[in-house]
């Protein structure tokens, strides 16, 4: 498929459009998500079940390196408001994201969950030392990080499509999302059944939202198209 010789055009302008918007509410999300995450992190309502690991947990290993791709993940979710067409498509994206985020706190809150304790000492990697500090090792199934990762991976794909993008940037962003879904595990801030849930909890979330978004959208141009 070519590329569309205005793609940058495009984007532009959809990063242009409700910009404001588009930067507060994204903040506020955040800030007010991670309020509730670590409220329901230190209220869970029964005992807490550690979670098994498997051969591929095994594996990975903890790999220091993999903070940043780890902390990527609030740059990378926020590309799928930022790129966003129109009010519609914003408000539905964010609507999926409380769906998400609602679905896994009252996970965390009623089979409250931990990621196994691990001998690694911590102090020899200081960001993984901080990462450990700020985030216990609770409520760790569903990811939720792996959730938002894989449903914006989703948002994205349809949004360079929609612009004709060289199908390089889809790529880039299959390899960011990859990443970053790895950098769960390779952390140590989750195993391989969280993000697999999370992944599942993401994929869900996504269907919904491109069931309710694309259809829209096809349908306003082709009323575009009529008019002329």
């Amino acid at each position: 498929m070519t590329a569309n010789p205005h793609w940058r055009r495009e984007l532009a302008l959809r990063l242009r459009t409700l910009f404001w918007m588009k930067a507060v509410g994204t903040a506020g999300g955040m800030a007010l998500f991670l309020w509730a995450y670590f409220w329901v992190l230190r209220h869970p309502l029964g005992p807490v079940t550690v979670m098994p690991e498997l051969w591929l947990d095994r594996a990975i290993g903890v790999q220091p390196w993999s903070f940043p791709l780890y902390a990527s993940l609030w740059v990378y979710i926020s590309l799928g408001t930022t790129f966003a067409r129109d009010l519609r498509e914003l408000l539905s994206f964010g609507a999926a994201s409380l769906g998400m985020g609602l679905v896994g706190l009252v996970a965390f809150l009623l089979v409250p969950t931990q990621v196994p304790t691990s001998s690694v000492d911590w102090s020899a990697y200081p960001w993984l030392s901080f990462l450990k500090s700020v985030d216990a090792p609770g409520n760790a199934c569903p990811s939720l990080h792996v959730a938002f990762c894989v449903f914006t991976w989703a948002v994205l794909r349809g949004q360079l499509r929609a612009v004709g993008a060289p199908r390089a940037l889809e790529t880039t962003s299959t390899l960011w999302c990859a990443g970053i879904v790895f950098s769960a595990v390779a952390t140590g801030q989750h195993v391989t059944l969280d993000a697999i849930a999370g992944a599942a909890l993401g994929g869900v979330a996504a269907l919904a939202y491109v069931r309710g978004v694309w259809p829209a959208a096809a349908m306003g141009r082709e009323a575009g198209e009529g008019l002329r």
